[in-house]
């Protein structure tokens, strides 16, 4: 059982995280951090695509707003 969890740390230290090794000792502060910046972007056009289609199903009425919208209430 043992080999087994090794072998889960082998996969992630030396197999899925080696190139942010590559960016861990790079000099510059903006190229460090090229992945995180990627990662912010893409979450912003999506947190942008979801507020935009929430607008889209509020503007068409489709949710019951009505107090007792559960059976439970």
């Amino acid at each position: 059982m043992k080999a087994f969890f090794y072998g889960i740390e082998d996969l992630f230290v030396n197999g899925l995280f080696a190139p942010f090794d590559f960016f861990r000792f790079l000099e510059s502060w903006w190229t460090s951090n090229t992945i995180n910046w990627l990662f912010f972007v893409l979450g912003a056009i999506a947190m942008v695509y979801w507020m935009g289609e929430l607008k889209k199903f509020d503007a068409r009425g489709e949710e019951d707003k009505s107090i007792t919208s559960h059976s439970y209430l």
